[in-house]
């Protein structure tokens, strides 16, 4: 059975259901007890660089969540989780993954989350069954400003949108959640803020020039993930991190694909007013609610088919950049790469055999302004017609 947009129904979708309640409450971090105490930790939900994701239960109330592993051998890592809750305790809002509880001990930490079921929007968008449309397209970006116009109200800066931190809350709505405030940061307009960290592709200018960064920084990202959800073509993706970034410091993007011929110009106009250089002129997430593609009372309409076959390309290349962060961090960790099955390693590649093909991944430094190292992802594909799309 097909999952459509209903546009007779509200505008917000199932938007207008019951949320999942979670208890608000400041939360500190616990020594006096370690999360077995007070949940039973259950399966293996997931493994990042950080550590692992299992789903827990509640033991007094029975109620399920998420409990995150990581691993805190140092105490610049355990500042690191600690800067994470106390951002997290600020975060209250129905599009953003919330805090439940959280606990640390000599070398690991645990921090007890909302469990989200219904896995990353991207996967869920070109997931057969669901047919991609503007008008979900609308729905998904609506929620997404919504959660970030939260956080810039409060003046704190996600500095990681993309699409591995929006998840759906369950698999068959159309409810999301934005996670991953890890790099988040607070921000005073009286004091210069700036970072060198965030993904290339979503990265704005400001942050690869060493700039002073502000909430258009979060805005540029939401105007990337909005021109991929729509048409999966990456605006300024090149063959390596190296000129992705200096295509990204050019600036230069248009909409002369196949892809974006069943787009409205509402949508191409809005993502032009994010996607510009000169931060002090790109779209609040206020402003890109209030725009023409996204209130409330333009709902109606967009409802052509989109073409999904880029944007499930876009998905397996991601997938396997997000394996190879996980072995990058496994080998920094000291762990030895071939104990892991079809994988080799060496000083400057890392080759892992799938079933129907073999991927190198170049892990050669780039030398980028300021002396800032970038790790290169450039994958090579030995068997490009049988690319494996490998759940990672």
């Amino acid at each position: 059975m097909s999952i459509v947009v209903d546009e007779s129904d509200d505008p917000a979708l199932d938007l207008a259901l019951e949320e999942p309640s979670i208890e608000i409450r400041d939360i500190k971090i616990r020594k006096d007890k370690w999360s077995s105490d007070e949940f039973e930790v259950l399966d293996f939900l997931g493994r990042g660089k950080f550590g692992e994701v299992k789903r827990c239960k509640e033991k007094s109330t029975g109620k399920y969540f998420a409990a995150k592993f990581i691993l805190t051998s140092t105490n610049s890592e355990r500042a690191e989780v600690e800067h994470e809750v106390a951002i997290m305790n600020k975060l209250r809002h129905k599009r953003l993954l919330q805090l439940y509880d959280a606990f640390a001990c000599r070398d690991q930490m645990c921090l007890i989350l909302e469990l989200i079921h219904g896995g990353e929007l991207f996967d869920r968008v070109i997931d057969d069954d669901f047919i991609l449309t503007e008008r979900a397209c609308q729905v998904f970006m609506r929620q997404i400003c919504e959660g970030v116009d939260y956080m810039h109200s409060i003046n704190i800066l996600h500095l990681d949108m993309k699409p591995e931190n929006i998840l759906c809350l369950t698999k068959t709505g159309n409810r999301i959640k934005i996670i991953d405030f890890g790099l988040a940061r607070e921000y005073s307009s009286r004091k210069d803020l700036r970072v060198l960290f965030g993904t290339p592709e979503f990265m704005a200018p400001e942050v690869i020039s060493y700039e002073p960064i502000d909430c258009s920084t979060d805005m540029w990202s939401i105007g990337v993930i909005t021109y991929v959800l729509l048409s999966g073509l990456s605006p300024f993706m090149g063959d390596n991190d190296a000129e992705t970034l200096s295509n990204v410091m050019k600036g230069t993007f248009d909409f002369d694909y196949a892809e974006f011929s069943n787009v409205s110009e509402e949508a191409k106009d809005m993502i032009r007013k994010l996607l510009i250089k000169d931060r002090r002129k790109r779209l609040t997430a206020r402003q890109c609610l209030e725009s023409s593609w996204l209130r409330t009372d333009k709902h109606k309409g967009f409802s052509l088919e989109l073409s999904k076959k880029r944007l499930r390309r876009f998905q397996i290349r991601r997938r396997w950049q997000k394996m190879v962060n996980v072995l990058i961090a496994l080998k920094r960790m000291g762990v030895c790469l071939s104990t892991i099955p079809r994988c080799s390693w060496t000083s400057t590649n890392i080759r892992y055999q799938f079933p129907n093909g073999i991927n190198t991944i170049n892990t050669r430094p780039v030398e980028l302004h300021h002396d800032i190292s970038y790790l290169s992802l450039n994958s090579d594909i030995e068997n490009r017609k049988n690319y494996p799309n490998t759940e990672l």
